[in-house]
């Protein structure tokens, strides 16, 4: 599964959980980005944890 931000094809490996729109699964470089916003949470998907280690 690719990240579902526009023009990303990095996998996606990340659930972001976002309060106040729909849940987004992201690659690691969004997730780290979109994840420092408050009251969004970053659930990484264990099952694809070496694709959390790319950029």
């Amino acid at each position: 599964m690719e990240c579902s931000e526009n023009d990303c094809t990095r996998p996606a490996c990340v659930e972001l959980h976002i309060p106040w729109d729909e849940n987004r699964i992201v690659c690691a470089a969004h997730a780290r980005v979109l994840g420092r916003r408050d009251g969004v949470v970053a659930d990484p998907d264990p099952e694809r944890s070496d694709d959390l280690l790319e950029y």
